[in-house]
C-alpha cells in the first residue's frame, strides 16, 4: 500500500478475542455476556484480550443471546404538559439518570398519557425494555397490576395506589407522606391557627390519600374540626380553583395546608385576589419544597421530600433486580419542614 493510500483499521471480532485469550469462541462469548459457566482464569484472560484489542460487543447479537435490551423505561402516566411543567419530574429524571450513570443501561422515557394506558402496557409486555421505573402512579392506570403479572423488574417512585387488601409485592421508594401532611398541619397549629383547611391531592393517588390523612390526624389530635377539604389534581389551576371553593364554603379559615407546591402557586394569587393577606389573614403551607417554593409571593413554607434521592434509590434498586437480587422492602424517607414567610 502506498503512503497516500487509505488505511483501514480492522474492527476486532469475537474469534480474535478468543484466540488472544486462548479459549474457545463460546467461552469468550459467555465471558463477555455475563461470565456464566466460565472459570475465573478464563474470564480474566478474556477481559485482558478485550482491553488489548479494543473489542466492542455487537449489542444486537448480544441481545439475541441474553434476551436483554440493556434499556429500562421511566414510565410517567401523566399528560405531556404536566411532565414538562412540574419540577418534580425533572428531579426524578436527574436521580434516575445518576443511578444509571456507571452502567451500560439506556433510559427510555415513556409518557403514558391517560388515554394510552393499554398501549403502554403492551409496550412493556413486548420486551422492548428490561425493567421499568414508574413515577406518579394513578390507581386507574393499572400499571401496578400489569407489572406484577408480567414479573418485569420494576420499582415505583412513590407508593403505588392499589386497592385495599391487595398485595402485589411491588417495590417502591417514597417519602412518608402521612408524616409530611402531619408536619405541615402541626406547624400551623403550633403557630396558633385554629381554622385550618386543606387543598388535597387526587384520591386515586397514594400521595393524595396519605397527605390528607396526615392533615386529618393532626387536626383530630388537636381537637380541631376537619371539615374544610377541597381537592385538586396537583396542577396550579386546580390549586387556585380549590382555594376559591374552600374560602367560599369556609370564609373563617385562617390557614390552609396545600398538598403540593404546584397547587400552592395557583392558590396564592387567588388569596391575594380575594383580599386575604398571607400569612396575616391566612397562613399557607405547601408540600415538596420544589424549585418554585422559594420564588412565590410570599416565599412558601413547605415540606421537603428528597425527590432526587428517591429516584436515585429507585434506579439502584432496579439495577439490583436486573442483577438477580430479590425485591426488597419499601424504602421510606423522612420529610422535613422548611419554614419561609407564608407561614
Amino acid at each position: 500500500m502506498s503512503d497516500g493510500a487509505l488505511r483501514l483499521t480492522a474492527v476486532p471480532i469475537l474469534e480474535e478475542v478468543a484466540a488472544r485469550a486462548g479459549v474457545s469462541r463460546s467461552t469468550a462469548s459467555r465471558a463477555i455476556n455475563g461470565g456464566h459457566r466460565v472459570s475465573p482464569e478464563a474470564l480474566a484472560a478474556v477481559e485482558r484480550a478485550v482491553a488489548e484489542l479494543g473489542y466492542t460487543p455487537n449489542r444486537a447479537a448480544r441481545s439475541l443471546v441474553t434476551r436483554r435490551t440493556d434499556s429500562v423505561a421511566l414510565v410517567v402516566p401523566e399528560p405531556d404538559e404536566r411532565v414538562l411543567g412540574d419540577p418534580f419530574f425533572a428531579g426524578v429524571l436527574s436521580g434516575v439518570s445518576a443511578s444509571l450513570a456507571d452502567s451500560e443501561i439506556q433510559l427510555v422515557l415513556v409518557i403514558a398519557r391517560p388515554q394510552d394506558g393499554e398501549r403502554t402496557i403492551r409496550y412493556l409486555r413486548s420486551g422492548h425494555v428490561d425493567g421499568a421505573i414508574v413515577v406518579s402512579h394513578h390507581r386507574e392506570d393499572h400499571l401496578d397490576r400489569a407489572l406484577a403479572e408480567l414479573r418485569l423488574p420494576s420499582v415505583f417512585v412513590g407508593r403505588p395506589s392499589i386497592a385495599d387488601g391487595e398485595d402485589l409485592e411491588l417495590q417502591y421508594v417514597d417519602t412518608d407522606n402521612v408524616e409530611g401532611g402531619r408536619l405541615a398541619t402541626q406547624h400551623l397549629i403550633d403557630a396558633g391557627r385554629r381554622r385550618i383547611g386543606t387543598v388535597a391531592g387526587p384520591q386515586g393517588m397514594a400521595v393524595g390519600v396519605d397527605r390528607l390523612a396526615g392533615w386529618r390526624a393532626a387536626m383530630t389530635a388537636a381537637g380541631l374540626a376537619d371539615d374544610a377539604v377541597a381537592h385538586g389534581d396537583l396542577s396550579p389551576e386546580s390549586g387556585g380553583e380549590a382555594a376559591r371553593r374552600l374560602l367560599a364554603e369556609h370564609p373563617d379559615l385562617d390557614a390552609i395546608f396545600i398538598a403540593s407546591d404546584l397547587m400552592a402557586t395557583g392558590a396564592l394569587p387567588v388569596l391575594a385576589e380575594l383580599g386575604r393577606s398571607v400569612p396575616d389573614d391566612v397562613a399557607v403551607v405547601g408540600h415538596d419544597d420544589s424549585a418554585l417554593a422559594a420564588s412565590t409571593t410570599p416565599p412558601l413554607t413547605t415540606v421537603a421530600q428528597p425527590v432526587v434521592a428517591m429516584a436515585r434509590a429507585a434506579g439502584t434498586r432496579l439495577l439490583d433486580q436486573l442483577g438477580g437480587a430479590p425485591r426488597t422492602a419499601p424504602l421510606i424517607l423522612a420529610p422535613e419542614l422548611v419554614v419561609r414567610a407564608s407561614a
